[in-house]
Parts: structure tokens; sequence; C-alpha cells
């Protein structure tokens, strides 16, 4: 079985970052979700079901998780599942999480985004042409055109 999903809960455990021999970064992590319910009769929350996950990312995505996510956290994964059975002294079931994405629940907190590949922003036309003109002083509140891959562009 291999199906995308999105799924929230606590990280249960540190997560364990590794660099493989090829180079390959590889961080996990496992993850508790626990459903709960209101019960109106005892006018309490009680906790449902619990579910276990594997956690693993790689590459880029296994650094950043490895920097920015510890134990107790909150987050939000998004990636593929893979159920695998296995049997030893007992059989069980295993359910593991290819991450695509990995992001902190922030109706529990808040976060700050620092982008970890440093991209250079190309200049548009207009913000040269302001720029080699000398146009402002350093009083001035000058609003200039960036264009970034993706982004639309900007004017003041």
């Amino acid at each position: 079985m291999n199906d995308s999903l999105s799924v929230h809960g606590f990280v249960a455990t540190e997560p364990r970052h590794l660099v493989t021999d090829e180079g390959l970064p590889i961080t996990s992590f496992r993850l508790v979700t626990t459903r709960r319910r209101f019960n109106r009769q005892t006018s309490a929350w009680e906790n449902g079901d619990t579910n276990w996950y594997t956690v693993s990312a790689f590459r880029q995505l296994a650094v950043n998780v490895a920097a920015c996510v510890t134990k107790g956290q909150p987050v939000l994964v998004s990636g593929r599942l893979s159920l695998r059975e296995w049997e030893g002294e007992r059989a069980g079931m295993t359910a593991e999480i290819e991450a695509d994405a990995v992001g902190h629940d922030l109706g529990w907190g808040s976060a700050t985004f620092t982008r970890s590949v440093e991209r250079t922003p190309l200049r548009t036309e207009s913000a040269e042409e302001e720029a080699d003109a000398g146009s402002s002083s350093p009083g001035d509140a000058v609003v200039q055109a960036v264009a970034v891959q993706g982004a639309p562009k900007l004017t003041a």
C-alpha cells in the first residue's frame, strides 16, 4: 500500500539524523496522533484511539527537520504512507510516512521561517533604472521591484 496523506500530531521521539556513505541525509522520528472528542454527558474531553507513525525525511527536508523539529512539538506531516508487516516474537504492522513536507502546527504556537537555500533575486529594469538614476535620498521610502522566479512583478 502506498498512499498520500497529511497527518497532524506530536513528535514522540527526538529526531534521529544520519548521512549515508553515499552522502544522502536522512532524518526520522516517531509521530503520535490521538483523536479527542468532547463527551457532552460528562462535559469533559476524552482521548480516543492513538496511532503511531515512523516519519522519514530525505535530502534537504531531512537537514531542515533535524535543525527545527524536537520531541514534543506539534507538527503537520504530508507524504506517502506505507504499511509494513513484520514478524518476530510476535507479528505486527508498522505505518511509515515518507515525508514530502513537515511543518509546525501553528494552531499550537508560532514559528519563524528562514529559507535554507540562499537565492539571489534578480533585479527588474525599473529597479536598475532607479538605482542608476540615484533618485532616492536616505529619507525617502522607495519601493523597488524585485523579480523572483515564480513571483509576480511588483511595481512602485
